[in-house]
């Protein structure tokens, strides 16, 4: 099998996308968990009752540390997609304009890029 090698710059850029990322989900995380009257506000605008913003917090905690984690990034990304996919069906339910189902997706492909640009096995999975 031929290994090809990934420049310094482009597994910089990976890592700094999963930062990112990382960043963006453990505030939404903390938010959750401390239990933040702008987080309740929106959860509840959404359907979601105040109860569950605890566990919310906890499995999107749980989503995000096993994303920036080397060894179960893919699992993570899993999560996370799931977690997306919720985002966008809550959009979808609440009838908003199609602007706001843009971030989800964005976030999924950033998600799923980062490890994409320093995973041979993923690229090479994607492109048969």
């Amino acid at each position: 099998m031929e290994t090809k090698k990934k420049s310094k710059a482009i597994v910089w850029i990976s890592y700094i996308l999963q930062g990112i990322i990382v960043l963006m989900f453990l505030m939404g995380a903390f938010m959750n968990l401390s239990q933040n009257e702008e987080a309740i506000k929106g959860a509840i605008a959404m359907g979601y009752p105040r109860e569950t913003m605890l566990y919310l917090g906890i499995v999107q905690l749980i989503a995000i540390i096993l994303y920036a984690i080397p060894r179960t990034v893919t699992i993570g990304a899993i999560l996370i997609t799931g977690w997306l996919g919720g985002a966008v069906a809550t959009h979808v339910i609440h009838k908003d304009p199609i602007f706001n189902l843009f971030f989800p997706v964005i976030f999924g492909i950033v998600v799923w890029g980062s490890i994409w640009l320093r995973n041979n096995k993923l690229k090479a999975l994607l492109s048969n």
